[in-house]
């Protein structure tokens, strides 16, 4: 996976409002952490080239562009595409599902949409917690989708689980809209703090979540973030070589 030739030709630069929803459209994002997983999984690295919008979730993806591509482009995260999308949905009276989280976390999100998007008709599911899914459990989760035929079908299984089984089951999934947002899930139900504003327009997000889960982020974002540097650098230089 050439981080280049994403940053150039597939990478998400222009306004939100510019993405399409009313036809087949599957929307996933892409930061250092994703980056340095595609580069080993080929079947990830596939999945995220093969998004219809691929969203620069994180200011290391910002910058990349810069070094790599020339291009002056906006952090879009997560959370930005879901606000968005809950948006435009409570504008038509459009239908949204959630699959994934637990039942206790995916009813808060119902609430808090129910008070903030009252004309949003919401049905979710929580499919079981597994590494790799049967094809029964599979069969479950895309016939509560089709069962309710959402406009918009929002996904939260971490990356890359996330990415892949939207991927390999869009073409059957009832649904327009396909997007993976992972943890926005538990920012938006309100078990999980998302990190003050002037530290997301500093671009420090990252430290905030390596703060408060140290145990669980410290390989993502320590060791992550150190390979997704070296990643940059060596093909800045392979660049100025040529």
């Amino acid at each position: 996976m050439n981080l280049t030739h994403i940053v150039k030709n597939t990478i998400f630069s222009q306004a939100l409002s510019d993405i399409k929803t009313d036809s087949r459209c599957c929307i996933n994002t892409i930061n250092a952490y994703s980056f340095c997983m595609a580069k080993k999984d080929n079947r990830f690295a596939a999945v995220l080239k093969s998004s219809d919008v691929l969203l620069p979730d994180g200011s290391s993806i910002v910058l990349a562009s810069k070094l790599l591509g020339g291009k002056k482009i906006q952090k879009i995260a997560g959370w930005d595409i879901h606000q968005h999308l809950l948006t435009e949905a409570n504008l038509k009276g459009q239908k949204v599902f959630y699959l994934g989280a637990s039942e206790s976390t995916l009813n808060l999100i119902k609430n808090r949409i129910a008070k903030e998007f009252s004309a949003i008709k919401v049905a979710s599911y929580s499919p079981p917690y597994k590494t790799t899914f049967t094809k029964q459990d599979t069969d479950e989760m895309i016939a509560q989708v089709n069962a309710f035929s959402p406009d918009i079908l929002f996904v939260g299984m971490t990356a890359p689980k996330q990415e892949k089984w939207g991927h390999e089951h869009k073409e059957v999934l009832n649904t327009s809209v396909i997007c993976s947002i992972g943890a926005v899930f538990d920012f938006y139900a309100g078990t999980v703090n998302r990190a003050p504003k002037w530290m997301i327009h500093l671009g420090l997000e990252w430290l905030y979540r390596l703060v408060k889960e140290p145990k669980r982020m410290w390989r993502r974002y320590l060791i992550g973030n150190s390979q997704f540097i070296y990643y940059v650098f060596y093909e800045k230089l392979q660049l100025l070589l040529k």
